[in-house]
């Protein structure tokens, strides 16, 4: 019985399996209008480009506010080193629980497509009230006086940590459909798109991989005041 069910199986996979000269996908894909999809004007390695280049900058713009947000906490908002790493932690938690929210919406409501879009919206708001936080002068705390530090008002705390959520908040939409959207771009009953497949996943890792690694090397410049860094450091030991 076993030697009939091998060859059998196999037919009836090949039998799924479209043509490569085909109009339409044969998944059942529709494009943003509802429309089937026509296999020579879109998806595929077309479309790819655009996906690898979102979650590059994602992954860029993730790391390179990671890294120095301890730094950051301690030297420019004058928290002890305890809250500052409590602090970062739970942004990092978060970022990794709104992925929840955001494959809810994709699934529920919104799409793969228009979660993206509505979430990196998010996120770039995010990074705009970050910038604004980091630049006015009015939204950070003056500087140390003779190793008296004042600390940061409700109001700049609130400005900084909106930013700072929002960005977390636009990532749980990113990180979930980014993948899973990419592979919708590939017919899987075509031969060649199917094994394209598995090529998008793996430029994707690497993409991925190559921001963080510009982030920590390249963006996050770490340029710490080591003798007010002591300060804060004995400060908190002296608690």
């Amino acid at each position: 019985m076993e030697n009939f069910e091998e060859p059998t199986r196999l037919l009836l996979e090949d039998s799924l399996l479209q043509s490569e000269q085909s109009l339409h996908t044969g998944d059942g894909s529709v494009n943003i209008k509802g429309e089937l999809v026509v296999k020579s004007e879109t998806g595929t390695w077309k479309a790819c480009p655009f996906i690898l280049g979102t979650f590059f900058c994602e992954r860029l713009a993730y790391y390179g506010i990671a890294t120095n947000l301890v730094t950051y906490l301690t030297t420019k908002l004058h928290q002890g080193l305890v809250s500052a790493a409590k602090n970062v932690t739970t942004f990092q938690g978060t970022c990794y629980l709104t992925p929840l929210v955001g494959s809810f919406f994709a699934d529920a409501y919104l799409g793969r497509y228009w979660t993206i879009a509505v979430f990196y919206g998010i996120y770039l708001i995010g990074i705009c009230i970050l910038i604004l936080s980091a630049t006015i002068s009015a939204l950070e705390p003056t500087e140390c006086v003779n190793s008296v530090c004042p600390s940061a008002t409700l109001a700049q705390n609130v400005v900084f940590f909106l930013g700072l959520f929002l960005i977390a908040l636009g990532t749980g939409g990113i990180k979930p459909c980014i993948w899973p959207f990419g592979a919708d771009q590939f017919d899987d009953t075509d031969h060649r798109e199917r094994a394209s497949k598995g090529s998008f996943f793996n430029w994707n890792y690497f993409t991925s991989n190559i921001g963080a690694l510009l982030s920590v090397t390249i963006l996050a410049h770490q340029s710490i005041d080591f003798k007010g860094q002591g300060v804060v450091l004995l400060q908190e030991f002296a608690r």
